[in-house]
């Protein structure tokens, strides 16, 4: 996978770093102490130096990108995965390493917003693209619904996946509806769909496998 893909790797962790450009563009207008914490209710509750906020948050996550890619390509059965499902793999840490660095930046220049809206939002939008590749996903042990069921069955496993993609997409597009709700509803609802989308396509598995022969 990291020879065949080394080019989008290399873009993608660019990307991910990019929040530190940002910064060092932004330095002189960014305060000594930087928001970098929020808790549940959405209220600010930890602060760093401008060093590690620019250069601490985003190198984290590239140092997460990259362990993700190489556990991803110990995978046995990774060269049989879709390149549009590797593709996906390789977006995610750089679009919340662009999302955070926005929201840490526009709060510590003074900028009036509800980090966790915008979380719950962008959230959404992440179930919504991951539903739209979960039905393209094969059988693996690193990508998907990874319960036994649908591991040991490839029937199993795209009929799940399929459904688990249907179910990820009308989550996500709850999800970003929910984060327009006053902050103490999103906040329970959120939870609530999130469980139910781990949930549902666990249990049609598990039915699938009853259905067809399963004891």
């Amino acid at each position: 996978m990291i020879k065949e893909n080394k080019w989008k790797i290399i873009i993608t962790t660019l990307v991910v770093l990019l929040p530190m450009l940002a910064g060092i563009i932004l330095w002189p207008k960014l305060p000594d102490r930087m928001p970098i914490h929020w808790n549940a209710a959405g209220e600010l509750d930890g602060w760093s130096g401008k060093g590690l906020a620019v250069f601490g948050i985003p190198g984290f996550l590239a140092a997460v990108h990259i362990l993700c890619v190489v556990c991803t390509s110990l995978d046995p059965k990774v060269k049989g995965q879709t390149k549009k499902v590797l593709g996906l793999i390789l977006w995610i840490c750089p679009f919340i390493s662009v999302i955070v660095g926005a929201m840490v930046y526009a709060v510590a220049l003074g900028a009036k917003i509800s980090v966790a809206s915008v979380v719950i939002a962008a959230t959404g939008v992440l179930f919504v693209a991951i539903g739209n590749y979960l039905p393209k996903c094969r059988r693996n042990y690193t990508i998907g619904i990874k319960v036994m069921w649908a591991l040991e069955d490839e029937a199993n496993w795209n009929a799940t996946h399929r459904f688990a993609g249907k179910v990820w997409v009308v989550g996500g597009l709850m999800v970003i509806l929910v984060s327009l709700l006053p902050l103490k509803a999103v906040i329970w609802v959120y939870i609530g769909l999130t469980a139910l989308m781990a949930i549902l396509p666990m249990g049609y598995s598990y039915g699938y496998y009853r259905r067809h022969g399963g004891k």
